[in-house]
């Protein structure tokens, strides 16, 4: 006969565990200590099993029944609830053990090995620590309003295009935990389009030769750690991006051939970038190799030589040189080549753009033409230090006989 919750009320403990059944396999077991569980009776593969449903009267008795019938079901779909059970247990702590943090961290050093450049891991590091206040939390347990309530703080400094960076690196680290089985999805999907855009940046560049003339100038002038002032000299000559100079090493240059090969693990498109020296950049590295000696970086740091030169060390000296941060940056140079190569029309965009390192969208052209423009490429890496020489010059005459030949 079925249970009532008032005969489970006057059920009263005895000097051994007495058990009153209820229905299809349910029961109730009443142990001395008063404390009253309910179980659920079943058979797998021919073996008698039991299953605890929880405690009376926590877990009341249609709660209970309610149970049982789940339970029921699993059966009948060929899963054995005990196991099912453990399994859930396991997958439970399995989850909670992996913190975003923790997962951020293997994320960043599976990608590390993969070869990216330095200044990106660096990067990847310094938004994990903006997502600190959900570091410690199991991915598992994350929902997007949480990501979004650390966005949001971020916005409310101001700065849009960190809390865009952080909503991007949050879900390549939550994509990372899906495909190894940590975590069931990535709930910053549900984010895009609730932060702010921020207004486009352009690195502040020297546009007009005038301006290019006036700071080449300048930077002759200007009494700077040595190492730092060159390489503000070579940075204009070599079209690079400015963690890609500075991280150079000796090794990468052949002076013979007149070649830097930047390897693919420093370059934003993950593959060799070659880039033609004219003799000024050789000469420049000649000046260059006292300084350092027998070092491994060629523009090591000023406390450490053991470390390159820092990411802000160029733009600072920029600054005490006068150059406001809207007026010119050290990526700004590349800006400044890519506009007056265009403009005074001698050369190919194409050699341009290779000489910048830009993608090339067609994939087998670029399998198969491995250094396009090379010849171009290497007259107009010379013309363009002979173009900076005659800007810096200030002499019309030079300036306008570069330009014409």
């Amino acid at each position: 006969m079925p249970l009532s919750d008032v005969q489970i009320r006057s059920l009263k403990p005895r000097d051994r565990v007495y058990k009153i059944s209820d229905a299809n396999s349910l029961y109730l077991e009443v142990h001395p200590t008063g404390a009253r569980l309910w179980r659920f009776k079943y058979s797998w593969h021919g073996k008698q099993k039991r299953i605890a449903l929880g405690a009376y009267p926590n877990v009341g008795l249609a709660e209970a029944r309610r149970k049982r019938d789940e339970t029921r079901l699993l059966i009948h779909e060929g899963v054995d609830p005990l196991a099912d059970r453990k399994r859930q247990k396991l997958v439970g702590k399995f989850k909670a053990s992996n913190r975003f943090g923790d997962l951020a961290g293997e994320y960043i050093e599976m990608v590390t090995k993969e070869g990216r450049s330095e200044a990106t891991i660096e990067k990847m590091k310094w938004l994990l620590e903006k997502l600190r206040p959900i570091a410690d939390t199991p991915v598992a347990d994350l929902q997007a309003v949480d990501i979004f309530a650390v966005l949001k703080k971020i916005e409310a400094q101001g700065r849009f295009e960190t809390a865009r960076r952080c909503r991007s690196f949050a879900s390549r680290v939550f994509r990372y935990a899906a495909a190894s089985g940590r975590a069931d999805s990535d709930p910053t999907t549900l984010l895009r389009g609730a932060l702010i855009t921020p207004k486009a940046k352009h690195h502040a560049a020297l546009l007009e030769p005038e301006e290019v003339g006036g700071f080449l100038r300048a930077l002759d002038g200007y009494s700077g750690y040595p190492i730092t002032v060159l390489a503000c000299k070579i940075l204009p000559h070599v079209m690079a991006r400015p963690g890609e100079l500075r991280l150079a090493r000796w090794a990468e240059f052949d002076l013979e051939k007149a070649v830097w090969t930047v390897p693919p693990e420093r370059m934003k498109m993950r593959r060799p970038h070659y880039v033609p020296l004219s003799w000024q950049v050789i000469a420049l590295l000649a000046e260059l190799r006292p300084y350092v000696g027998g070092e491994d970086y060629v523009f090591p740091a000023f406390h450490t030589w053991k470390r390159p030169l820092s990411e802000n060390t160029m733009n600072a000296a920029y600054r005490r040189m006068g150059y406001g941060p809207r007026e010119l940056t050290a990526h700004g140079f590349r800006a400044t080549a890519s506009s007056l190569l265009n403009q005074c029309g001698k050369w190919n965009p194409d050699a341009i753009e290779r000489s910048l390192a830009h993608a090339d969208g067609n994939q087998i052209r670029r399998i198969y033409n491995r250094t396009p423009y090379w010849d171009e490429r290497v007259r107009m890496h010379q013309w363009w230090s002979d173009y900076l020489d005659a800007l810096r010059s200030g002499d019309d005459a030079a300036i306008e006989a570069i330009l014409v030949t």
